[in-house]
C-alpha cells in the first residue's frame, strides 16, 4: 500500500471551474466555533472551559494546560481535534481542583473565555459539529459567481467527505507510521511516551481514513456517489442509524430526498459490512491495498471499525466578497472537513 493524497482525487463538481486563492495566510482567516452537544450542567467534579485558542496544535494545547494547570493529560477532555492555524473556540473539560489556576492560561495563543463546572468529562464525539467562518484570499475575477454556482450543487447533492491532508500528518509521515504499526515494522513502545497514546490512535485512524478516502474516489471515479447500490450499508441522517440496503429503488428515493447517506468503509474487526456489489468492491480495496480485516486485529481495542457518509452537505452555506477575499460561512456535522469542503469551491 502507496500513501495517497487527496490532492488526486475527482470533485463532485469537476465539471465547474474553481475560485482559486489561498487558505490561513492568517490565523484569522480560519474561525472555527465548536457547536457542543449539550452545555455544561453547572455542578459536578470536571470544570468545562470554553477556550479560545490561536495558532496553537492539539497536542501542545494538551500539554500546556497539563502543565500550567498541574493535572494529568488523562484527565483533560476534548470533543476533537481542531486546526492549528486557525482560530478556535472550543470545550475542554479539566478537574475541578484546577480552578485556582485557570488564570495562569491567559496568553497571545490561549484564554479562557468561561469556565463550568459539570458531571462528566468530555469525551471525544461529543460534539455536534463545528460553525466556520473562512476568508479565501487572491481568489480568481468572477469568484463570487462560480462559488455561488457550486454551492448550489452542495446544498443538493453535498459534497465528497474525503478525510484532510491534515489527518495524514506532514509528507503522510502519520500515515506511514500507522503503515509501519500494522506491518510490525514499528512498535507502539517506538513512539514516544509522552505521545504515544495521542499518536498511536491517529496513526492508527489514518491508515482506515485513507482507505475511506480511496474508497471514495473509487466511486466518485465510477460516477456511483449519489446512487445506491443494493447491499450498500446506508445511514438515516436525521439519527444516524445504518442498515443494508435490500431495495435499492426505495432507498435511491429516500436518499435524493436527503433522508439516506450512502457510507463507506472505516475497516475494522467490527465494521458493519455490505452485500453483493459494494462488498466486492472494499474487498477488492483491501486486497490490492495489502492489507485485511485480519491485519487489523492486533489492534482491536483502537480498529473497531465503523461507517462514515460519502457525501455531506453543508449547513447554511453562504459566501460573500470583501476587501480581504471571498468569505464563507457553514456548519458541518462532528468530523467532517471544512477543507475538504473548500476543496469543490477552490480547485487548487
Amino acid at each position: 500500500m502507496t500513501e495517497s493524497t487527496t490532492n488526486s482525487y475527482p470533485w463532485l463538481t469537476r465539471e465547474l471551474p474553481g475560485i482559486g486563492g489561498y487558505l490561513k495566510i492568517d490565523p484569522d482567516d480560519f474561525v472555527v466555533e465548536e457547536l457542543p452537544a449539550y452545555l455544561p450542567s453547572g455542578e459536578g467534579q470536571h470544570l468545562f472551559l470554553w477556550i479560545e485558542k490561536r495558532d496553537l496544535p492539539h497536542d501542545l494545547l494538551l500539554r500546556r494546560l497539563s502543565q500550567l494547570l498541574e493535572t494529568s493529560p488523562d484527565d483533560i477532555g476534548t470533543a476533537g481535534i481542531k486546526d492549528r492555524r486557525a482560530v478556535c473556540r472550543q470545550f475542554v473539560s479539566v478537574p475541578v481542583e484546577c480552578l485556582p489556576r485557570i488564570d495562569r492560561l491567559k496568553s497571545d495563543q490561549l484564554q479562557v473565555l468561561s469556565s463550568v463546572p459539570h458531571g462528566n468529562k468530555l469525551r471525544t464525539g461529543h460534539l455536534r459539529g463545528n460553525r466556520f467562518t473562512i476568508v479565501v484570499r487572491d481568489v480568481v475575477q468572477g469568484a463570487f459567481e462560480r462559488a455561488t454556482a457550486i454551492v448550489r450543487i452542495l446544498d443538493r447533492s453535498g459534497f465528497p467527505n474525503y478525510y484532510g491532508e491534515q489527518r495524514f500528518g506532514h509528507d503522510g509521515e502519520t500515515l506511514q507510521l500507522g503503515l509501519d504499526l500494522l506491518a510490525g515494522r514499528k512498535q507502539p513502545r517506538n513512539i514516544p511516551y509522552s505521545k504515544r497514546k495521542f499518536l498511536l490512535r491517529l496513526a492508527l485512524s489514518s491508515v482506515q481514513s485513507d482507505l475511506f478516502n480511496r474508497a471514495l474516489a473509487t466511486r466518485l471515479h465510477d460516477n456511483l456517489q449519489g446512487t445506491v447500490l443494493e447491499g450498500d450499508v446506508l445511514e438515516v441522517v436525521e439519527s444516524g442509524g445504518k442498515f443494508v440496503s435490500d431495495d435499492a429503488v426505495r432507498d435511491q428515493e429516500r436518499l435524493d430526498r436527503g433522508e439516506l447517506s450512502v457510507t463507506g468503509p472505516m475497516f475494522g474487526v467490527k465494521m458493519l459490512s455490505p452485500c453483493g456489489v459494494p462488498a466486492d468492491r472494499e474487498s477488492r480495496l483491501l486486497e490490492e491495498s495489502g492489507l485485511s480485516i485480519e491485519t487489523f486485529s492486533q489492534y482491536t481495542r483502537l480498529m473497531q471499525g465503523a461507517r462514515r457518509p460519502f457525501t455531506v452537505r453543508p449547513e447554511k452555506m453562504t459566501c460573500v466578497l470583501s476587501d480581504r477575499g471571498l468569505v464563507l460561512e457553514f456548519a458541518l456535522p462532528s468530523g467532517v472537513y471544512a477543507t475538504t469542503c473548500l476543496r469543490e469551491l477552490m480547485k487548487t
